[in-house]
């Protein structure tokens, strides 16, 4: 096969894995979750019910959207009264602030560390913050090739009001909570239009 021919095979080879994929997410193993802390105790916790749109290229993640949806009345503590108490006015108000969203505005890449940066919108709130993942690649059970991208970070949860008026929190629950991101998925080529 003529040199010419092997090139352009090659830069069309390079073209096509550079395209932007469309990451779907593991929900089997995909974790939203959180810590917080009383005087006490640690309050494990996580987001049972989110959307996740996710668009870039493995390889190099500087062209990747990214959209997190999250229902704020699917938390989770595995306590019923306290999960009620954290959707109420006092803390999340679930009825007046239905979601929690993260809209990604850059990403960058330093060897496997991503770090993404983008607006958290919470009670009402945004603010601007750098999550700085750790990502992973390799078969799963399945044998099938996945990514999975690892994060914790510490978040101030008065900066969003929530918990601000809660007589409780103002006894006994720190401010400074944990985020603990774990995002398993698959990149896969985005579906023609129509499909």
């Amino acid at each position: 096969m003529p040199s010419r021919i092997l090139l352009g095979l090659a830069l069309a080879s390079g073209l096509l894995a550079a395209e932007p994929q469309v990451f779907r997410v593991d929900t089997t193993h995909t974790v939203l979750g959180f810590k917080a802390q009383t005087v006490l105790f640690d309050v494990p916790g996580r987001f049972d019910r989110y959307k996740a749109q996710i668009k870039g290229t493995p390889a190099n993640p500087a062209d990747a959207q990214i959209q997190l949806d999250i229902e704020t009345a699917s938390v989770d503590t595995a306590n019923s009264s306290r999960d009620n108490h954290l959707r109420s006015a006092d803390f999340f108000d679930a009825a007046k602030y239905p979601a929690i969203t993260f809209t990604s505005t850059k990403v960058t890449r330093e060897g496997d560390k991503v770090t993404v940066r983008g607006t958290l919108t919470m009670h009402g709130k945004s603010q601007e913050v750098d999550i700085p993942f750790t990502a992973s690649e390799g078969m799963n059970g399945a044998g099938k090739q996945t990514w999975s991208y690892r994060a914790t970070v510490p978040l101030d949860r008065l900066a969003f009001g929530v918990g601000a008026d809660s007589i409780a929190a103002k006894i006994s629950l720190k401010p400074q909570v944990e985020l603990n991101l774990l995002l398993v998925g698959f990149f896969e080529a985005p579906k023609p239009a129509g499909k």
